[in-house]
């Protein structure tokens, strides 16, 4: 039996740009892709706290250190400059490694900057 659990999260990211005319994706700075081990080309769900969407997409690498988190091509329809979004991948495991594994969690404030890093998220609500 395989499970699919929770690898990734970048928490409360705010969307810094959207760019319709661009082939697709998100752009996330290098820096918060590295923190939470997301690769270029990884699935990523996207889930937009102002809204309601969720959707699914795949990251390109941002300028380090830039805090850039945009929003391209179709999905630039679903967010806004300003959003606060949630930023998911997942994993398949062995029921055995389901039992031992813990997600790296990024909380980000207003910037995009990490302000806590996390392995599981506590049972109360995190902002």
């Amino acid at each position: 039996m395989f499970r699919t659990m929770m690898k990734a999260k970048l928490h409360r990211a705010r969307v810094t740009e959207s760019n319709l005319n661009y082939v697709g994706s998100i752009t996330i700075d290098e820096d918060l892709l590295d923190a939470v081990d997301l690769l270029e080309n990884e699935k990523v769900q996207i889930v937009n706290n102002n809204n309601g969407e969720r959707f699914e997409t795949y990251t390109i690498k941002g300028e380090r250190g830039s805090g850039a988190i945009c929003l391209n091509g179709a999905a630039a329809r679903k967010v806004q400059p300003g959003d606060v979004i949630i930023i998911l991948s997942y994993v398949l495991l062995s029921n055995e490694e389901a039992h031992e594994h813990s997600p790296k969690v990024a909380i980000l404030d207003e910037r995009n900057q990490i302000v806590e890093m996390l392995g599981t998220e506590p049972a109360s609500t995190v902002y």
